[in-house]
């Protein structure tokens, strides 16, 4: 398990790293790459290839917002974890197991994202030094809060980021609908990035579900506890997508 203070060097040396990347949206070119046909000595018998089309300014300006806010969310997952997990152990040294599965996924994701923002030259949000402080803060100070409190902040962040990846992975799903509809092939990187939302997705919710087993539900006042909690993250999603 990292260290938070070791976490916190690390995550603000990316931040500068990653705010020099190129601001240069998602490529057409990048996602959807023209398919070519293979000679053939009988390209009578052979059905014609279904050509890619090429992605809208909406379409890429849409995949350049999912995965700014995607890298801005994992980024502070693993700053929650990390802040908690020294309070909370110490405590509770039985849940050490559990608190490293949980960051050891949060860090795998954002690595899958910190690659598709360099990958397609995605300009990562501005505020990524202002979502680290607050992501590392609200960590800490629900740990300090006890137990409870701990897994109700991972409860109610889990809940809004799973729904968040639903509507992402919607959006994508209906706009591989409509191509196909149009007789137009699916690129396999548009494929493989439902695949990935899909599988991300369903580790977020099973941290939820490892957050109402170990008491999430008896933190008090739990439903303005998770509430605000909601909010928040709903707004720095809103914010991220945007600036």
């Amino acid at each position: 398990m990292a260290p938070a203070r070791c976490l916190s060097r690390q995550a603000t040396g990316l931040s500068r790293h990653l705010l020099r990347a190129p601001s240069r949206p998602l490529s057409t070119s990048a996602v959807l790459r023209a398919a070519t046909s293979p000679s053939s000595e009988n390209p009578s018998a052979e059905s014609p290839k279904k050509k890619l089309k090429p992605l809208t300014q909406e379409q890429r300006d849409f995949l350049s917002s999912a995965l700014r806010v995607n890298q801005a969310g994992e980024l502070a997952a693993t700053l929650i974890y990390s802040s908690q997990t020294p309070v909370i152990t110490r405590k509770h040294p039985h849940l050490r197991p559990l608190m490293g599965h949980m960051y050891d996924q949060e860090a795998a994701h954002l690595t899958t994202f910190n690659d598709l923002i360099h990958k397609h030259r995605v300009r990562p949000t501005a505020l990524y030094p202002l979502w680290s402080v607050l992501a590392s803060g609200l960590g800490w100070s629900t740990a300090v809060m006890g137990r409870e409190a701990a897994m109700a902040c991972t409860e109610a962040v889990e809940t809004e980021i799973g729904s968040h990846y639903n509507e992402q992975i919607r959006s994508i799903l209906e706009m591989i609908a409509q191509w196909e509809a149009q007789g137009y092939d699916v690129s396999g990187e548009i494929k493989q990035l439902v695949d990935t939302l899909r599988r991300i997705r369903d580790e977020e919710l099973e941290h939820l579900d490892h957050a109402v087993e170990n008491d999430a539900k008896k933190a008090e006042p739990h439903w303005l506890l998770t509430n605000v909690i909601r909010a928040g993250c709903r707004g720095a999603i809103w914010v991220s997508e945007r600036v």
